[in-house]
């Protein structure tokens, strides 16, 4: 008698088919109040820093103006000292970093 060894044993069967039907009948949680909950929890994160503290005070920074001897980069857009300045062209400065 030939054996068809690609044919699922029935041992196999059966365990597979108890697993299906465990599956099926789990209560599973509702989606939407899933995603709500999850919604929520973002909500409240946004309000809070990594430690997990409530900020409610204004950041207050002193801004410094940029000095005779510093140029804006056109490229990275930071201010650098005239000793990094690559080159001028049409009233664009570039610094070594970005023309390197």
């Amino acid at each position: 008698m030939a054996t068809d060894y690609d044919e699922v044993r029935s041992d196999v069967k059966e365990s597979q088919d108890r697993s299906l039907e465990a599956l099926q009948s789990a209560n599973a949680p509702d989606p939407r109040r899933v995603v709500r909950e999850l919604d929520e929890a973002d909500a409240l994160d946004e309000a809070m820093t990594p430690g997990g503290e409530f900020v409610a005070e204004e950041l207050i920074v002193q801004v410094i103006p940029q000095a005779a001897d510093e140029f804006t980069c056109n490229s990275c857009f930071l201010v650098r000292h005239q000793s990094q300045l690559a080159r001028e062209k049409n009233g664009h400065s570039y610094c070594i970093e970005c023309e390197g």
